[in-house]
């Protein structure tokens, strides 16, 4: 499997199924019960989770938004998070 095959195969995880599974690889390569040759493979495969990990935690921070108050305290609209 090409790393582009096996991204496009974590497309369809939740964030949620891609932590578990890369914590299922950490573990693994923790225990040190694993052949080199898997060692690797897995270990790549972890790198590609932890991508896709980062690119939707950005996604959602992209889109969580702040409310802005009006001075007497009220919403008044929203504005980007970082405020930018």
């Amino acid at each position: 499997m090409t790393e582009t095959t096996a991204a496009a195969d974590l497309s369809a995880y939740s964030f949620e199924k891609a932590v578990a599974e890369l914590e299922s690889i950490v573990a693994r390569l923790e225990r040190g019960d694993v052949a080199l040759d898997e060692s690797i493979a897995i270990y790549e495969r972890g790198e590609l989770l932890k991508k896709h990990c980062e690119t939707l935690l950005s996604a959602a921070e992209n889109r969580i938004e702040k409310i802005r108050l009006d001075r007497a305290g009220k919403p008044a609209g929203t504005e980007p998070l970082d405020g930018a």
